[in-house]
């Protein structure tokens, strides 16, 4: 099964952007889509962005425009780059298969904490 490793958060101004990345275990040329969750406490994770390998993008409308995600087959790593982050884009991010029914059947990373705050 394939693990995930997060890295990339911290705190940022609100306005401010951060790069997030993932790296997967195994290639990940067979998940298709990557994605993108968000969780906050007594929430349920969000799925805020998706990737497919033949590069078609879906953005959660709190996010699109303001958030951008990639990926890199070779490295097995996905990012999230999040530019003009608001205060509620504070929650900890996390990656794995765009579908969240899929995903919840597999293993999840740590995940990154994003903090948005003057």
């Amino acid at each position: 099964q394939v693990q995930f490793v997060e890295s990339g958060g911290g705190l940022v101004q609100p306005g401010g952007s951060l790069r997030l990345s993932c790296v997967a275990s195994k290639s990940i040329l067979g998940i298709n889509p990557m994605g993108w969750y968000r969780q906050t406490p007594g929430n349920q994770r969000e799925l805020v962005a998706t990737l497919t390998t033949q590069g078609t993008t879906n953005y959660a409308d709190s996010v699109k425009g303001r958030f951008t995600i990639s990926r890199d087959n070779a490295k097995n790593t996905v990012f999230l780059q999040m530019g003009s982050l608001k205060p509620e884009d504070t929650a900890v991010y996390y990656c794995n298969i765009g579908i969240p029914e899929v995903a919840d059947y597999g293993t999840w990373g740590q995940g990154t904490q994003v903090t948005v705050s003057s």
